[in-house]
């Protein structure tokens, strides 16, 4: 898709029977939190910054960390922003300008 950096906003839903939802989402959380990606977690996304492919590497694996918990289905929600030849930075969304 491109080689630049891009940021990606994700959302995961997990739907279970008899697991608590929040413990579920922590799982997610604790992947992305060891990845070493630039991230930053909110009460209904994580953001992430970094290489198109390696971030949708990471959303698969926080999505394989809430089944692998319990889960017995998860719904996910995926937004991306990127440009042609250029980066999109954390840096030029922040809102304190």
């Amino acid at each position: 898709m491109t080689n630049n950096l891009i940021t990606l906003g994700f959302q995961v839903v997990p739907k279970s029977k008899t697991h608590d939802t929040y413990a579920l989402v922590d799982k997610a959380i604790e992947v992305i939190q060891e990845s070493g990606i630039k991230h930053v977690i909110t009460p209904f996304e994580t953001v992430l910054e970094g290489e198109y492919n390696e971030l949708l590497q990471l959303t698969e694996s926080a999505q394989q960390a809430v089944l692998s918990a319990g889960a017995d289905e998860c719904l996910v929600y995926i937004r991306l922003h990127y440009r042609k030849g250029e980066d999109v930075t954390f840096e030029e969304k922040r809102l304190d300008r």
